[in-house]
């Protein structure tokens, strides 16, 4: 038992008495490794449920007798970050609902969850926007010609300071609208950027249609990207245009798309940013992971039995608390065994969009470093 609740049961659990120490404390109370979620209200029953691979994803809450509070402990490592929602079981209806007494919230494409920021784990300052750095702009340009038969956009982020009189790299990000919205893309590439940490880029944010089916290794997607997206700026905007200088960046099921995109075309991206990459493969057997996950398997299979060298340095980054950790691990010695420079980093987090922007400086900045990285590194 924490000692926050240990404390309250040894005063008299008058309403005062809550209501005292629900003011008296931050939700959920972090104490060390032991953290203590809280839930004041009428229910049946509470339940934490939390996104931590390798633990009950549901939790009980119990009831402190003759009151409507209720809590439950969970031990988890320092510096973790975990996402969550509580279970309100009431009579026959059962509701998920973000935690009442945390205000921290994290949003995601279906929503918004709680966040437990556990002891040690710190918001980094460079995803903040700052008043004082210049911004860059983002400009969409529309495709009409493409595989599909209908029009594609790609957003273009331009540095702050663009000049066509100076020659940039190319970074090709996959869900780019939603690593705007959701990893606070554009404010980190303009800090980073500002600082000298990362080198002025040009960025080009792809907003597939349905990712589920063209991230896979789809013969449309990697030609449009490839064939398509890629020409086209190295024929309008001033870029590198060599391998060294293209980079292909995506998390999930846009790391799939990433590789495959690389596989494809050997020699033509130097570089790769693989954020929990959905590597999912099969030695023998059948894989459980749904039939979304069978073209996955199936280019995950055959990258696996001719991997060729599809680039020449990739960043890896997976979260401990997911299910991929163990393909994200697999695959780095397997990169690496083809000659590749790989940099590979865990959170004690989990398949979530701010576990992938917390990673973002440390993998922009060592793929393309800025002036002031390159000397204090």
């Amino acid at each position: 038992m924490s000692g926050a609740i240990y404390q309250l049961l040894n005063r008299e659990l008058s309403n005062e008495a809550i209501q005292s120490f629900i003011q008296e404390h931050t939700f959920p109370i972090v104490e060390g490794s032991q953290v203590t979620f809280v839930f004041h209200g009428e229910a049946t029953a509470v339940n934490l449920r939390h996104f931590i691979f390798g633990l009950p994803s549901t939790v009980p809450f119990r009831r402190i007798a003759g009151t409507t509070l209720w809590f439950c402990v969970l031990d988890i490592p320092k510096k973790s970050r975990i996402e969550y929602k509580l279970e309100l079981i009431r009579g026959e209806n059962r509701e998920w609902v973000r935690d009442p007494l945390n205000p921290h919230r994290a949003r995601d494409p279906f929503g918004a969850n709680s966040v437990c920021q556990g002891e040690g784990y710190i918001r980094p300052p460079w995803i903040e926007p700052d008043s004082e750095v210049r911004a860059g702009t983002i400009e969409d340009y529309v495709f009409h010609d493409t595989p599909w038969g209908e029009a594609r956009t790609i957003s273009l982020y331009l540095p702050a300071r663009f000049r066509r009189s100076r020659r940039y790299p190319l970074l090709v990000v996959h869900d780019g609208g939603d690593y705007l919205r959701y990893a606070a893309l554009k404010e980190i590439l303009d800090n980073l950027i500002h600082r000298g940490e990362v080198a002025p880029l040009i960025v080009a944010l792809s907003h597939p249609g349905n990712r589920l089916d063209e991230y896979p290794d789809d013969p449309k997607h990697v030609s449009f990207i490839a064939e398509t997206v890629v020409p086209f700026l190295e024929g309008n905007f001033p870029l590198y245009a060599t391998p060294a200088s293209r980079c292909l960046m995506g998390a999930s099921f846009g790391g799939v798309a990433s590789l495959s995109i690389a596989w494809r075309h050997p020699g033509m991206f130097g570089q790769l940013l693989l954020q929990s990459g959905s590597f999912a493969f099969t030695d023998i057997g059948e894989h459980s992971r749904g039939s979304a996950f069978d073209p996955v398997v199936e280019f995950v299979n055959a990258f696996r039995a001719n991997p060729g060298r599809p680039s020449q340095r990739a960043f890896v980054s997976c979260g401990q608390f997911e299910t991929l950790i163990y393909e994200n691990r697999s695959m780095v010695p397997f990169l690496r065994k083809m000659g590749m420079e790989v940099r590979y980093t865990e959170s004690r987090d989990g398949h979530n969009w701010e576990n992938w922007r917390d990673r973002l400086r440390e993998g922009l900045s060592w793929l393309f470093p800025g002036p002031l990285w390159m000397i204090y590194e």
